[in-house]
């Protein structure tokens, strides 16, 4: 199903996007679940678009366990994958599809890191800020596993919360850079991994006293 601005894709990302996806630096990346607890709640939609605004929402059939071509996209060293909190999009990927994502970057630790001064660092503040686009977010609680029968409303959200990330991304970079935190913001990068096998296995607090 293809839409003016963005495709829809059955199960997995086509091939000729993937061939597309393949030629970029980074890509942005998002999910829409059934809730919070990987565990406990599937995955159903996985959106994606590169510095050519090329959007794709992949719908992730109930029961699936796999999904090579986002895959082989998902965890190619040279391309990197760009979310706000990817900490949970990474551990529902890992979980239902068995993709390791790397490497990362994630806006919601950049603002953090940068925008000190502000209290909020959601995407819907974050790109109204950095990117001057107000997201519309009255689809953000919706039933995503009703894929088959997903409006074209909720379907453009998705679509959507990939949109502005490569934008947000760059400016994110350069004001961390200024600030001298950078060098910061990638170890923090580094250690989501190691972070989302320690949300898998359940563990809290592992670091406290």
């Amino acid at each position: 199903m293809d839409f003016a601005d963005f495709q829809v894709c059955d199960r997995d990302l086509s091939d000729d996007m993937l061939s597309q996806y393949m030629q970029a630096e980074a890509i942005a990346v998002d999910t829409e679940t059934m809730g919070l607890l990987p565990w406990r709640d599937r995955l159903c939609l996985v959106q994606l678009c590169d510095d050519q605004d090329r959007v794709s929402v992949v719908r992730i059939a109930k029961g699936q366990t796999a999904a090579p071509n986002l895959k082989k996209l998902f965890e190619a060293t040279n391309i990197v994958k760009v979310f706000h909190f990817a900490r949970f999009d990474v551990a529902m990927l890992r979980h239902h599809l068995d993709i390791y994502v790397n490497p990362i970057f994630c806006t919601k630790i950049g603002s953090k890191l940068a925008r000190t001064y502000a209290p909020r660092h959601g995407l819907k503040e974050v790109v109204q800020e950095l990117a001057r686009v107000e997201l519309d977010k009255t689809a953000q609680s919706s039933d995503w596993g009703n894929a088959a029968n997903l409006s074209e409303q909720q379907l453009r959200y998705a679509a959507n919360d990939v949109r502005y990330l490569l934008s947000v991304r760059q400016t994110l970079i350069d004001m961390l850079k200024r600030e001298e935190r950078w060098e910061l913001a990638q170890e923090c990068f580094h250690c989501l991994p190691t972070i989302v096998s320690l949300d898998l296995l359940q563990y809290q607090d592992v670091f406290a006293h």
